[in-house]
């Protein structure tokens, strides 16, 4: 198979840089040979990957986070078009968060992920299909992986992404979000999800999910499925600073479902609206806000996970 390695050699706080050469042969080991391309710029994956298959590659592997992920993920696609649809994905996880490879049970140590790449097991997966208002209030076609949420989450990853990283995943998303709670007012908005759900809502986050974990280690939701064709649509209602504080901690256990201002829906079709600035996360980057419409496109890609795609948080790799 022709192979492209996408690379951000800025990710895991500049350590793929400095290792690639390692993490280069080690990746041969496994793949054989294959082409590398570092992305430049913000936005610059994208580019990489559809020049790549428009050019007849067969696998992209990409080096990096959630947000060199979604980049990739991008690629894959010109418009609604797919641009291959037989190509495939595989992921070296080398990012702050690594949340979509918990999903897949895909470890970050070279030992745990370099087998997932050579058995080459390739499994549909669903992809989410957006549409938003991007920063200077320009209309945003975009199409995420993982998680797409609006809310706190939104104003979590600009914290994120404006301080130090050094910290790691975990510690990085919960100082974020410490910040960010203090700064946060719940927003008021309208959610519809299908024909069968409509209504105003004061919320603290929503998220929307194809994957289980986001904001470096939440388990949001538990009982998503890459691929079932449908998001988990999770709300966290008007919960208080109080609230954030006492019960927060149980979204990192999943637990936080049977909440009384928690609630879960499934469906294929989201919208929300606002009269506020409501900020949105996509894949632990802050793309744009609030309105959105998200689609989910099923078995949209094939991505190359270990069997079954989906396990328990007990059974994920470290």
């Amino acid at each position: 198979m022709k192979t492209l390695a996408v690379v951000n050699p800025h990710s895991a706080n500049g350590a793929t840089g400095r290792q690639w050469p390692e993490l280069q042969a080690a990746l041969r080991g496994a793949l054989g040979e294959f082409e590398v391309r570092f992305t430049a710029c913000s936005g610059n994956a994208t580019t990489l990957v559809r020049e790549a298959l428009g050019a007849g590659v067969d696998r992209i592997v990409a080096v990096g986070g959630d947000g060199t992920n979604n980049e990739v993920v991008n690629g894959f696609f010109d418009g609604d078009r797919p641009i291959r649809p037989e190509a495939e994905l595989g992921f070296l996880p080398r990012g702050t968060g690594g949340d979509f490879r918990k999903t897949l049970a895909i470890g970050t140590a070279l030992e745990a992920c370099l087998p997932v790449l050579r058995a080459g097991r390739a499994r549909p997966c669903d992809v989410g299909r957006t549409t938003f208002v991007g920063p200077a209030g320009e209309p945003v076609q975009r199409h995420f992986l993982n998680i797409t949420s609006f809310g706190l989450g939104g104003l979590v990853d600009d914290r994120v992404n404006h301080s130090t990283k050094a910290f790691g995943g975990k510690a990085s998303f919960f100082l974020g979000t410490l910040k960010a709670m203090l700064a946060y007012q719940n927003r008021h908005l309208r959610l519809r999800v299908d024909d069968g759900f409509d209504e105003p809502l004061t919320v603290q986050n929503v998220a929307v999910a194809n994957g289980q974990y986001f904001g470096g280690g939440m388990w949001v939701a538990p009982e998503a499925r890459i691929d079932d064709g449908l998001f988990d649509v999770v709300i966290m209602g008007d919960m208080s600073k109080w609230d954030l504080l006492t019960q927060g901690t149980r979204i990192y256990k999943g637990t936080h479902l049977t909440l009384p201002k928690v609630r879960h829906l499934r469906g294929r079709r989201v919208e929300a609206t606002s009269d506020e600035e409501v900020l949105i996360d996509m894949d632990g980057e802050q793309p744009g806000r609030l309105p959105i419409t998200l689609e989910i496109v099923p078995a949209a890609i094939r991505v190359l996970a270990p069997a079954p795609e989906v396990l328990k948080r007990s059974e994920v790799a470290p």
